[in-house]
């Protein structure tokens, strides 16, 4: 598995209190779509979460939250977290509510 699957069950347990997620693999790892949307996801070196371009910057100051890139190339308004940073719940929780402002803000699917 590309993924570790430890950090698939954290993030369903930080997602459980949330109606209509559904798990999608894709690009190796699993993404979780909340109303269609992708939200956050897993990958092989830790997690990703969507924040928009709005909270692109403030999520990048917290320590061990870095820019995502996919094939190199920047993808504005996604972070990626490494496994030290995600230990940290508080620091989960905040990204992932970053996270939900965003996709509530999208046209519904």
């Amino acid at each position: 598995m590309a993924y570790d699957e430890g950090l698939a069950e954290q993030m369903r347990d930080d997602l459980a209190q949330l109606e209509d997620i559904k798990e999608v693999r894709m690009f190796g790892g699993l993404c979780f779509m909340h109303q269609g949307h992708m939200l956050c996801g897993i990958h092989k070196d830790g997690a990703l979460y969507r924040v928009g371009k709005e909270s692109h910057a403030a999520a990048l100051a917290f320590e061990g939250v870095e820019k995502m890139t996919m094939t190199g190339r920047p993808m504005g308004g996604m972070v990626d977290v490494g496994f030290d940073a995600l230990a940290d719940d508080n620091l989960r929780s905040v990204l992932l509510t970053m996270a939900l402002e965003f996709t509530a803000s999208l046209p519904a699917k």
